[in-house]
């Protein structure tokens, strides 16, 4: 396959002694017909700093050039499998191919929206967007049985749905559904014990389940499952502190886990993290930029994303942070939702974080969004089928991204 150099390449200074080293390669995550593939620069770059980086996919050789890693490879074919080369180019010319990114399958990208409170009691419906365009949500399917204060995570080819109460009292109940293909959800398995309020997240092979209230009493239980088999949820360690109402996202190697309630009347800021291939206590990460309950988490291979929740004065909020997961911190201002919202849900694709429903005062159906590279406000998406709190949220294409 031929490298195509970026623009400014002068061929009549090539010398092969002084090309760079190939690049390191790293993951390649599939999106709507396209990839995202991650690299590590070489040390050795030859004569001259590197000027660029190009991608190749095998098959059909599409390619794509970038000044860092990542690189986004558009034009591919959803259903069909990929993997990914590396080379960097410098005033010299190219260097060899990195090795193959192991194989990604680019599909559309659906974000789910399950349970949750309506102005008519709970709910049991599931519904989904395409993340990648805008509109209104439409009918997935239904859950084994209404709930709300569930939680959700999955990977390309199952969500999953655990937790939460119906009118009567907490569950146990994890459910799952291929998320690509409209239908009731089936049963996993259950959780430890009987748990609302709780949080998820995942990579492509373990979904986590943290915190929450169990038999009324708040915990920092972490639990995991493994996604492809089903069975009941696995003893992981513990949070740093007891917290319910709390935020997650992740991407491939971490679990983050951010603000909520320790007791009745006891905001955090407290952000931990735990590594999810490895059972073990959570660890400190940083703080949020206030104390809140009740917000969305979402993330990227690079950004986790908190939106919206209620202060410390018991209010909704419209604040957005972020963090930069791969380095622990405190989080940094985004932007601002399109109004004062608590107690919504989220779900992301590698660009774009979405969030649905949540309370302003009275139940809301807007669905909003942010594009997660890129600061600043939220903007308008479409609305849910009916104005509804205390949902679940998760995506294909996450599972750690």
């Amino acid at each position: 396959m031929s490298k195509r150099y970026p623009s400014g390449f002068i061929s009549t200074f090539y010398d092969p002694l002084k090309n760079p080293n190939a690049p390191i390669i790293g993951t390649a995550t599939g999106d709507n017909e396209s990839a995202s593939v991650t690299f590590t620069a070489p040390t050795k770059v030859g004569g001259s700093a590197i000027t660029g980086y190009g991608a190749v996919s095998s098959p059909g050789g599409r390619t794509a050039t970038s000044a860092t890693s990542p690189i986004t490879v558009t034009g591919l074919t959803n259903g069909t499998a990929y993997t990914f080369a590396v080379w960097a180019i410098n005033t010299y010319g190219p260097s060899a191919y990195s090795g193959y990114s192991g194989s990604v399958t680019p599909a559309a990208v659906f974000g789910l929206f399950a349970g949750g409170s309506l102005d008519a009691g709970v709910t049991n419906v599931i519904q989904y967007i395409s993340i990648t365009s805008t509109g209104n949500s439409s009918d997935f399917g239904d859950l084994v049985s209404a709930r709300y204060n569930l939680t959700a995570c999955g990977n390309t080819t199952r969500s999953l749905f655990a937790g939460g109460e119906n009118d009567a009292a907490a569950t146990n109940f994890i459910n799952y559904v291929n998320p690509v293909t409209t239908g009731d959800t089936t049963y996993f398995g259950n959780l430890i014990g009987l748990t609302k309020e709780l949080s998820g997240c995942s990579n492509s092979t373990r979904g986590l389940f943290a915190g929450g209230l169990e038999a009324g009493v708040r915990t920092n239980t972490i639990q995991y499952v493994t996604i492809a088999s089903v069975g009941d949820a696995t003893d992981f360690g513990d949070l740093t502190i007891l917290q319910r109402l709390h935020a997650s996202c992740s991407n491939t190697t971490t679990g983050i886990f951010a603000g909520g309630l320790t007791t009745a009347s006891a905001w955090t800021n407290v952000i931990n993290y735990v590594t999810i291939a490895s059972t073990g206590d959570a660890t400190d990460f940083g703080d949020l930029t206030q104390s809140l309950y009740g917000m969305g988490g979402a993330s990227n291979s690079t950004r986790g994303i908190f939106a919206g929740g209620k202060n410390t004065g018991d209010s909704e909020v419209n604040v957005i942070q972020y963090i930069t997961i791969a380095s622990a911190g405190n989080a940094t201002d985004f932007g601002d939702l399109i109004a004062n919202i608590a107690r919504l849900a989220a779900c992301a694709s590698t660009t774009r974080a979405v969030f649905g429903g949540g309370s302003t005062g009275a139940r809301s159906n807007v669905i909003q969004y942010v594009t997660i590279a890129t600061t600043g406000d939220s903007t308008d998406f479409g609305d849910l089928l009916a104005a509804n709190f205390q949902l679940a949220g998760t995506s294909n294409v996450h599972g750690g991204l």
